[in-house]
């Protein structure tokens, strides 16, 4: 299954019309790596992506180096910089590939998996070796990082090691704010609205919610003891406060990687109750997307799909939901 779902994902990116999309819409991508060679082998090879530690904002200098290191401090001083436009990493390339062989294996301290880039480790942008939970999961990003063309490493095809990468370092130093802004956002879920039942032009918006939401708002009474209130407004309802603390409960109590994927499913969902669905397993991704798309199906079916628009952002959707979810299901298994 999981094999399945992985394949899915890959051939949903590799898709020349989707990988379009992702291009003119991918955001930095935070997630880079350092491949190292050891020093016992000679001059360092590695590569390292990053921004320098520069803040990119309107006003200063977006641009992002690829640099290969050295040892020697005579070639060190001698910039070997190369400097890309910010374009370059939201809609194309952040260097040739410089590996061959992409293999995966267990780590120094026994505890948990790498990947190997030839005989480099693959390293988080902080440079600590990237340790997975698990071999499948292991296996999946080094999958990614097998499918990246000699011609450029194009970050928006590995979802995973985005991640991963979340989940190994910006969790742990973020999560009371991750969790503190995902409890702000619940009051405005997506599931939680209701299009106007009085009214012709959306009082089928209004049954279709009712049928497709309201099986998902009793499974979270059962579950966490209140049934969320449901409004009309495009600014949110207030929840009762003993749901939103069972929701904040629910998050601290999360692994890293749990909370990793929550996030990113909640964000693509606009739904905090649909991503904490899918992780609890109440919901598969296909339902997840239906009930994600439901009101702009909807609309689809009575206007008709828009090539190049719809069909697009629903390829964009599966991605980033299918992704989250398969990367939260390798990182249990063992």
């Amino acid at each position: 299954m999981a094999n399945s779902m992985i394949r899915n994902t890959l051939n949903w990116i590799r898709n020349p019309s989707l990988i379009k999309v992702i291009s003119s819409r991918a955001c930095l991508f935070s997630s880079t790596a350092t491949a190292e060679q050891p020093q016992s082998e000679g001059p360092s090879s590695s590569f390292t992506f990053s921004s320098d530690g520069q803040e990119l904002n309107n006003n200063k200098d977006e641009s992002i180096y690829v640099k290969a290191t050295s040892l020697d401090p005579r070639r060190e001083a001698a910039s070997s910089s190369v400097t890309m436009p910010m374009s370059f990493i939201t809609g194309s390339i952040v260097g040739k590939r410089f590996y061959k062989q992409v293999t995966t294996r267990e780590a120094d301290d026994g505890i948990g998996w790498t990947v190997m880039l030839d005989y480099r480790t693959l390293k988080t942008p902080s440079k600590r070796p990237l340790k997975l939970p698990s071999l499948s999961l292991a296996k999946a990003i080094a999958a990614e990082w097998e499918y990246q063309q000699t011609d450029g490493i194009r970050p928006f095809t590995m979802p995973l090691m985005k991640l991963a990468c979340t989940a190994l370092e910006r969790v742990p130093l973020t999560r009371p704010k991750i969790i503190e802004h995902l409890v702000k956002k619940f009051h405005q879920d997506l599931v939680f609205c209701r299009a106007p039942e009085d009214n012709d032009l959306t009082s089928s918006v209004y049954e279709k919610q009712v049928e497709k939401f309201d099986p998902l708002l009793d499974w979270m009474a059962s579950e966490f003891g209140f049934k969320p209130v449901v409004h009309s407004s495009f600014f949110g309802g207030k929840q009762e406060d003993g749901l939103v603390k069972a929701i904040e409960k629910f998050l601290k109590k999360t692994d890293d990687c749990e909370l990793a994927a929550i996030d990113a499913l909640a964000a693509a969902a606009h739904s905090l109750t649909i991503a904490i669905g899918l992780v609890s397993g109440r919901l598969q991704i296909e339902e997840a997307i239906e009930l994600i798309r439901l009101e702009e199906d909807l609309q689809v079916d009575r206007w008709g799909l828009v090539e190049g628009g719809h069909d697009l952002d629903i390829a964009d959707l599966r991605v980033q939901i299918s992704s989250a979810a398969v990367f939260l299901g390798l990182s249990r298994k063992m």
